[in-house]
């Protein structure tokens, strides 16, 4: 398997099928024959076939002849791999990694934010606020204190609630003051 997000669609396609990990399920206790599988499961020997020979594409299921019959197992170090390779911590991100993070924050300011750049009216949603408050964290530059009313100068000029986003700003980590209110500056956070 090399294309990691092919491979676990693959992966997941195969097993979306309540018959097969029926048969998975099966497997796991005991080397088995088609027709004692489909005796099992109550399904046609030519299902079970197709099923099996579905699991074989990817690994999970082998066969070996025994007289008359094949009798077939399930490969659990195939399914011990393949659970650590697309279901680790490291790999699932990787199936989403040409997604675009940011288009849901667009959206939010597209909806929030006049033309101009203003705020139309503050979300009572928690994420949605989050959004507003990094767009109003990013008139800050880093490296620089800011006075009182420098930083409500940049609040005001966005939206009429000053103290309240300012104390937003505070409390979500964006900015951070000395004690007295004498000094303000911008945190740098993880990802920026």
């Amino acid at each position: 398997m090399e294309n990691g997000f092919d491979d676990l669609l693959t992966f997941f396609k195969t097993l979306a099928d309540a018959n097969r990990l029926k048969l998975i399920g099966v497997l796991a206790q005991k080397e088995t024959s088609v027709e004692e599988l489909a005796a099992i499961l109550d399904i046609s020997p030519s299902t079970v076939s197709h099923h099996l020979s579905k699991l074989a594409e990817i690994g999970l299921v082998t066969a070996r002849v025994d007289g008359y019959y094949n009798l077939y197992r399930l490969e659990t170090n195939t399914l011990e791999e393949m659970s650590k390779k697309f279901l680790s911590k490291d790999a699932l991100p990787e199936v989403a990694k040409d997604l675009d993070r940011k288009a849901y924050d667009r959206k939010i300011l597209a909806d929030y934010l006049h033309v101009d750049g203003t705020i139309k009216q503050l979300p009572t949603n928690r994420r949605k606020l989050d959004v507003i408050l990094e767009f109003i964290a990013n008139k800050f530059e880093y490296d620089r204190n800011y006075t009182e009313k420098e930083v409500n100068a940049i609040i005001g000029a966005l939206h009429e609630d000053i103290s309240g986003l300012r104390r937003d700003l505070i409390s979500t980590g964006y900015l951070n003051r000395e004690r007295d209110g004498s000094a303000y500056w911008r945190v740098k956070m993880a990802g920026n």
